[in-house]
């Protein structure tokens, strides 16, 4: 839930918690909307005839805290009369190496009404096959800084506890 903003991935400018609730069987469900702003090459402008770089995305996740998965669904709710992508992310821990993660990816892209949109359908294809990367490089990017975060929690935990016994220990000699 703390994926943007981060470092890999810029164009995520602000993210809204449309809906957020956990069911019955401890599974935490989000729905968010994203809002993204993109440098569309000229040529894509002008093929869809449209300066405007700002776009939106709905977010769907399943957190599965007791099979260890998390599910995103997304798509775009900008220029769907023009372009469609619906894409699924799915992480679940590796069957046999505990310690690493397996993430698939999906993603169906749809170019409507549009002249050259086969180049275009690969233009977005080949972004969002770059952008994986960025997206696993993000998570560990989220998980370094919350490990970081719990580190730093604890110590002073452990710095509050000290001075709290040695507040007792200075009590009691009086």
């Amino acid at each position: 839930m703390q994926k943007y903003p981060n470092p890999m991935n810029p164009s995520v400018v602000g993210v809204d918690v449309l809906a957020r609730h956990v069911d019955p069987g401890g599974k935490l469900h989000s729905h968010r909307l994203l809002s993204t702003e993109w440098g569309i090459p000229s040529i894509v402008k002008s093929i869809i005839g449209t300066c405007r770089t700002k776009t939106y995305v709905q977010e769907h996740s399943v957190v599965d805290p007791v099979e260890k998965t998390m599910e995103l669904r997304s798509s775009n709710i900008s220029f769907t009369n023009l372009v469609s992508v619906d894409e699924r992310l799915v992480y679940k821990p590796h069957p046999h190496e505990p310690d690493k993660t397996i993430l698939t990816q999906e993603a169906i892209i749809s170019v409507k009404g549009v002249s050259l949109s086969s180049y275009l359908e690969g233009l977005m294809a080949n972004t969002i096959s770059s952008n994986a990367n960025k997206g696993r490089e993000a998570l560990e990017w989220v998980i370094n800084r919350l490990n970081a975060e719990i580190e730093e929690f604890t110590a002073s935990a452990r710095g509050t506890m000290r001075n709290s016994m040695a507040a007792a220990a200075f009590v009691e000699k009086l």
